[in-house]
């Protein structure tokens, strides 16, 4: 059937019908991000987080219709077959329930911490709601069914760390579910009312995509394969978000990050010794600089990755190039792709469409060849078309004709209409008239041109087109990505930004080799993103920005502490860890030598860091930010507590009980 539909390769992008008469499955999702449609694609429904809105647009007029007040930072939206409304509010731990006509909250179901991904049952009885956190822990998130009738959770199941998006496949009887830092899914057997099972809980994609010269996948898909050496280029997938099934219900694709884990600058200097950018090269397959944004493409059937070789640029031998290329490579060079977010698969399931916050685009792209006369091969781009929206796209919804789609440009507050102009032997995409407004900014002016220069790997004066990246492909949302890179001082994990207070810590980074948040902010625009100027009012705008992120939602946060958590207060002064870790922020600020530098390996702290010592950071935030010290090696905070326990270089730990640690712990993932 796949090959049959893959066969007529086709004259146009949108407005295509189908090469056969069949309806898509239930499964296939219309609309990717914070934007959906009604079933009737009269009504296009928008999400604000800024607002805590969800706008209503009518399609045929394109003017905006109604305007629903819900909780705090909402992210996505979902519609049942009944055409009821369903709105994660992120800040709100809660799920608004809209009735459609009655533009109005109509109830409101408490769920878990931060939820993202919403996906409605084809039979409309049960709405699944993927939570970041469980409310009692930040150890796992969740994936919970509501009953759509009594609106009750019916069952709630633990999915790993920080989940984000959820794809419903096998006719409704599964879930896939996105795991946003380690960048990969997991498979759960829903099929039945009350009793969900985890059937799968990752795959092989980081080995597929990484396979040793001269091995190729095992053909099941189910074993994980060995890993090359680091002296080779590998690529760590992270960030991932949505997923988007194919009219055809047999695949699903997934927006990703590839991290690169080898050192970025071999010869240890930090910067280039010609000048330049140190994130410069080095991105798999041609794409540009250490972050490149990509597609995964996963068989709904197994759950197995469908992956290239990052190092070879090509699928593996035993893999047909019938998929979407793993890295998405843009056809214009001055005109960069990067921050995927959101996609969606056109009914024809020939194309497709990749909304990229970074780059203010959209990207076309076959989802099966990766050849022909419509494509970019001269550059490497498997892109049939770029085209332009507004500032900060994350959502993407496609009418069932597809033959529109409606963008929502999160930072601009604004919808923009793609069509397809019919010229030409090939159709083209294209914006149709101008953007329409949903709602205004609610951040002081300065704190909307940060956030627009923190997230733009567009803006020559904050990056380079061969690196390509923007202060967000590292610290995705403001916060950390998990990930731990390869700088010339040593390896250095992303610190989160978020509700750290970070303009009033320095110095910055993690050596505190910058005194002004300014020298920070120009050696990393400029020596590493490869961008242009950073004057002063840059440098105030990202400032003004960075200062109002709000802290991740934190379960172990209370009104008051619990009794655990107030024995680890005074365990925490008992160990002397306030001796460093002092104040409002937990930090003062200062250089120590906790030991836990690094000397062996490819990746080693330099001699100058190791003499100098690091720079203590803040602790606020931790329960949501582990792996845990400037290496990411202590995967949770009691491993780092007993490792070395005895020697007091971290604290005065030797002084401290089981009992004590375990307080501890319970303190430290309260602030």
């Amino acid at each position: 059937m796949r090959r049959r539909i893959r066969a007529a390769v086709l004259a146009s992008v949108l407005g295509l019908s189908a090469c056969e008469d069949r309806e898509p499955q239930a499964t296939w999702t219309q609309a990717s991000g914070s934007v959906a449609l009604s079933r009737d694609d009269a009504f296009l429904y928008v999400v604000d987080a800024d607002n805590g809105i969800l706008a209503v647009l009518d399609t045929a007029r394109r003017e905006k219709v109604g305007e629903v007040k819900v909780g705090l930072l909402p992210e996505r939206v979902a519609v049942g077959p009944d055409d009821t409304l369903y709105v994660s509010n992120r800040g709100s731990r809660s799920v608004s329930v809209i009735r459609r006509g009655d533009w109005n909250e109509a109830a409101r179901i408490a769920v878990g911490v931060e939820p993202v991904g919403l996906a409605v049952a084809p039979a409309g009885d049960t709405l699944y709601v993927v939570n970041s956190t469980a409310l009692d822990t930040s150890r796992h998130g969740t994936l919970m069914a509501v009953d759509t009738r009594s609106l009750a959770v019916r069952w709630e199941l633990p999915v790993g760390d920080e989940p984000r998006g959820i794809a419903l496949v096998d006719g409704g009887r599964r879930a896939l579910v996105t795991r946003f830092r380690q960048g990969d899914i997991v498979s759960v057997d829903v099929s039945s009312v009350d009793r969900p099972r985890v059937v799968r809980e990752g795959t092989d994609l980081y080995a597929r995509a990484n396979l040793p010269s001269g091995t190729t996948a095992s053909p099941s898909g189910l074993e994980p394969l060995p890993q090359s050496p680091l002296v080779n280029p590998r690529f760590h997938p992270r960030s991932m978000t949505t997923l988007s099934v194919t009219p055809d219900g047999e695949r699903a694709l997934a927006t990703v990050m590839w991290a690169r884990e080898d050192p970025l600058s071999p010869d240890g200097e930090p910067t280039p010794p010609s000048g330049g950018s140190l994130y410069g090269g080095g991105g798999p397959c041609n794409t540009g600089g250490v972050v490149a944004p990509g597609l995964v493409t996963f068989d709904t059937d197994t759950g197995s990755p469908r992956v290239d070789d990052l190092d070879q640029c090509r699928p593996p031998p035993d893999l047909p190039p019938d998929f979407a290329p793993s890295t998405i490579i843009s056809p214009e060079p001055t005109h960069p792709i990067q921050g995927p977010v959101a996609a969606v698969v056109d009914p024809t399931g020939l194309w497709v469409f990749v909304v990229n916050r970074e780059t203010d685009n959209v990207a076309i792209i076959p989802t099966g060849r990766r050849s022909g006369s419509d494509l970019f091969p001269s550059m490497g781009s498997t892109v049939r078309q770029l085209v332009r929206v507004g500032s900060g796209p994350t959502g993407i919804a496609m009418t069932r004709d597809g033959r529109r789609a409606f963008v929502h440009n999160a930072f601009d507050h604004s919808v923009t209409t793609l069509v397809n102009d019919g010229s030409g032997s090939t159709a083209n995409v294209r914006a149709d008239g101008p953007a329409v407004s949903i709602a205004g900014d609610t951040l002081a002016p300065h704190e909307v041109a940060g956030r627009k220069l923190f997230f733009s790997a567009l803006d020559s004066r904050m990056a380079s087109t061969t690196v390509g990246a923007s202060c967000a492909s590292c610290h995705p949302d403001g916060r950390e990505d998990g990930h731990v890179w390869g700088f010339p001082d040593g390896p250095r994990q992303t610190p989160s930004l978020a509700g750290r207070a970070m303009t009033q810590t320095s110095p910055f980074h993690w050596s505190g080799e910058f005194s002004t948040m300014r020298d920070f902010l120009d050696a990393t625009v400029r020596h590493r993103m490869g961008g242009t100027v950073l004057d002063g009012v840059m440098v105030a705008q990202l400032s003004d920005f960075m200062d109002v992120l709000p802290a991740p939602d934190n379960p172990h946060k209370r009104e008051g502490l619990t009794e655990a958590q107030a024995r680890g207060a005074a365990a925490f002064q008992k160990a002397a860890c306030d001796s460093c870790h002092e104040g409002a922020l937990f930090t003062n600020n200062a250089q120590a030598d906790v030991g836990t530098f690094v000397t062996t390996g490819p990746l080693q702290d330099n001699a100058a860091v190791r003499k100098q010592g690091l720079n203590t950071p803040s602790l606020l935030g931790l329960a949501r930010t582990a792996p845990y010290l400037h290496d990411g090696s202590a995967v949770s905070l009691k491993d780092r507590l007993l490792q070395g326990r005895e020697s007091n270089r971290h604290g005065m730990t030797a002084r401290l009980s089981d009992a004590d640690v375990d307080d501890l712990v319970e303190y430290l993932l309260s602030l």
